[in-house]
């Protein structure tokens, strides 16, 4: 049987899933249905996509065997999908609004997957307000990452509201790739091994180097790189149950790069900023301020243009929150600074040494949860902040526009809040992911930001303007 090993960034979400920390990430789509929609268009939908018993990848890979500390794992394909189990119906009671949705969302997020069955569920949910529904689609880690989650999406949904003959997402097959991207069989996993300990071996000296460069930074009270355990101790970095609460934010693309313009930064350094000053602010309400600023881990995407792999490759930097910081634009050039200096010491590096560097980064993270550490020591750092590019063109789904696509991400022990961001066309989408008893009032840190928003452009225009006189 053909299968293919799981790299070791991959596994790792394995090896660390539980039942108070599974390890799936999802999408949460809203679309507005078409004009003149008939009642029919639901029952259509279902009808249409149950014709499409074709499966591609990632949606027919499931574990060689569903025991998660298997040392070695592997995905095999599944000929045999019950569509019955994995695409489901949901229903609000209408008109159902955005906490309504988020409260549903909470619930189905908080549930784990199935690891005897290809671990993903699509659920569509009806009855929301303004002539719209949502499709809730969620899929472990191990088998996808962010940036070809949103590769995925722009295959799976049509480029115009007319073109109603795409099949169903499970059976778009995958862009044309080089035979080596598919599944392998025994005799290509062992000539594979050994041409992967021949480049781990050559990265060594890359890897010394670059560990010296971290150790150098954390000793440094001047380095502005993030480092891990650089991190202060907060209530955002305790032991988490398994129940979720989930909120959102949508903004202008355009008015967030307006500002990074005028501010001198990029997008995501405001992204950063917009997430400092709302946990800042919450942090400060609890009594619970730590007086070292909070740190950010920011994966980063290292997968080449023309591989269309839906695996993880990933990366990551760890930054500044400034939120020890009262001034806006001081915060922002304190996260420039850290984000400016962790990228270039992640670009000093080569691609051979990519992987090894990330595992040595994000093994103290990966060894506190599987030594049942994590919420109980220091942590690496104190909050994922994620923001990944999407399609730039309206999409459509049997002509339903898609109007907004949020993240829902994971939470670990020791990081008790995700926030991940999503750009789609004209929108910026904030998807706020945490423990629902280790921040009971979580939804607060989303209404923060859009705060935060209007604060910043205040200070940074006003700052901008030409003194009269």
């Amino acid at each position: 049987m053909a299968t293919k090993a799981l790299n070791p960034m991959d596994a790792s979400w394995l090896y660390v899933e539980s039942k108070d920390t599974p390890m799936h990430v999802a999408g949460l789509m809203i679309f507005e249905l078409p004009k003149g929609a008939p009642l029919s268009y639901f029952q259509d939908l279902f009808k249409d996509s149950r014709e499409h018993q074709q499966f591609y990848a990632p949606w027919n890979r499931k574990l060689r065997s569903s025991r998660l500390k298997n040392l070695r794992h592997e995905w095999v394909e599944e000929k045999d999908v019950d569509l019955d189990y994995h695409v489901r119906l949901s229903a609000l009671p209408w008109p159902g609004g955005e906490r309504e949705l988020g409260i549903l969302i909470a619930r189905l997020h908080s549930r784990p997957l199935n690891f005897r069955r290809p671990p993903w569920e699509c659920h569509v949910i009806q009855g929301l307000e303004h002539n719209r529904f949502a499709l809730y689609i969620k899929m472990h880690h191990a088998l996808i990452d962010g940036v070809s989650g949103m590769r995925l999406l722009a295959r799976m949904l049509a480029k115009t509201p007319e073109d109603h003959e795409l099949p169903a997402f499970w059976s778009v097959p995958p862009e044309k790739r080089a035979p080596t991207a598919s599944l392998t069989s025994a005799a290509d996993a062992v000539g594979g091994l050994v041409a992967g300990l021949r480049q781990k071996f050559s990265s060594v000296p890359e890897l010394a180097r670059a560990t010296r460069e971290l150790l150098r930074a954390a000793r440094s009270k001047t380095d502005p790189m993030g480092v891990p355990f650089k991190a202060p101790k907060s209530m955002l970095n305790g032991r988490i149950t398994g129940q979720r609460r989930f909120a959102t934010q949508l903004y202008s693309i355009e008015r967030v790069k307006k500002l990074a313009k005028a501010a001198d930064c990029s997008l995501n350094d405001v992204v950063l900023a917009l997430c400092g000053a709302a946990l800042r602010r919450f942090l400060e309400e609890a009594g619970e301020l730590p007086a070292q600023p909070l740190t950010a881990g920011i994966p980063v995407s290292v997968r080449p243009a023309d591989d269309q792999e839906q695996g993880n490759a990933i990366s990551f930097i760890i930054s500044t929150l400034g939120t020890d910081i009262v001034d806006p634009v001081e915060r922002l050039q304190a996260i420039r600074a850290s984000t400016q200096r962790a990228k270039a010491h992640l670009q000093s590096l080569p691609k051979s040494a990519l992987e090894s560097y990330t595992m040595l980064l994000m093994g103290p993270y990966i060894l506190q949860l599987l030594s049942g550490l994590g919420g109980r020591t220091r942590p690496v750092f104190n909050v994922t902040v994620s923001n990944v590019p999407g399609p730039q063109q309206p999409l459509y789904l049997r002509g339903a526009k898609l109007v907004a696509n949020y993240p829902v991400s994971l939470v670990t022990h020791g990081q008790a809040i995700n926030i991940t961001c999503h750009g789609y066309a004209d929108t910026l989408s904030f998807g706020f992911v945490a423990c629902r008893d280790t921040l009971p009032h979580m939804q607060r840190i989303a209404v923060y930001t859009g705060e935060a928003l209007e604060e910043l452009e205040t200070a940074v225009y006003g700052a901008a303007k030409p003194r009269r006189g």
